[in-house]
């Protein structure tokens, strides 16, 4: 096979791989936007049905009680897959670049098409810059999964008081700590999705 046969394969290749990466990305995206709509509709669902049983007061703590922990489990699984999510398309997002980036060696000559490709270099803080995004640690605040982190945190600190308001009998003390371990919470999420994006850019 000669050098030119050899090329044209090679960009066949190269197209079919940009379109499977960006079809696979657009999956991704679909895919974390269906589980984080799943989750808040069962929310909204769950605080709807503490509206119908408020009325009862003999209803509230065995309502609590079974929707709580159910509300909690899915919201962490749900923010698990959200991060995986994440590091997908931002691999598939550098192999993109890596493709552009080859475009323009071959193909751009003076033009600067594809050019911050190039100039990235597959760095992930370039490839975020190039989609609009910034390089900053408070972006990560932004993303789906530190939003369903927040609510998690939110409904770990409201399990935390409603155990301490019920053990102690101190509404001050259960809304201290329930504060508390609703920060922490959040806050042991968010390391998580750094710890994701360090190992991204590593």
């Amino acid at each position: 096979m000669d050098q030119d046969a050899r090329e044209q394969g090679l960009l066949n290749a190269l197209t079919t791989e940009h379109f499977v990466l960006q079809t696979s990305r657009s999956a991704t995206i679909t895919e974390s936007v269906g589980r984080a709509t799943v989750f808040l509709s069962l929310l909204s669902a769950a605080l709807i049905g503490l509206g119908f049983v408020s009325s009862s007061g003999h209803l509230v703590k065995p309502y609590l009680g079974a929707v709580l922990p159910t509300l909690i489990i899915t919201g962490l699984l749900t923010f698990a897959r959200l991060v995986e999510s994440m590091v997908e398309n931002s691999l598939d997002l550098k192999r993109i670049q890596r493709i552009r980036a080859y475009y323009h060696r071959q193909f751009a000559g003076d033009q600067d098409f594809f050019a911050d490709a190039v100039a990235g270099g597959g760095d992930t803080r370039t490839i975020a810059a190039a989609v609009g995004s910034s390089a900053s640690r408070w972006q990560l605040l932004l993303t789906t999964a530190a939003m369903v982190g927040a609510i998690n945190g939110l409904l770990i600190g409201l399990g935390a008081t409603l155990l301490t308001g019920l053990a102690s009998g101190s509404a001050t003390l259960a809304i201290a700590l329930g504060v508390v371990v609703a920060l922490v919470a959040f806050a042991a999420q968010l390391a998580y999705i750094k710890r994701a994006s360090i190992w991204l850019s590593g």
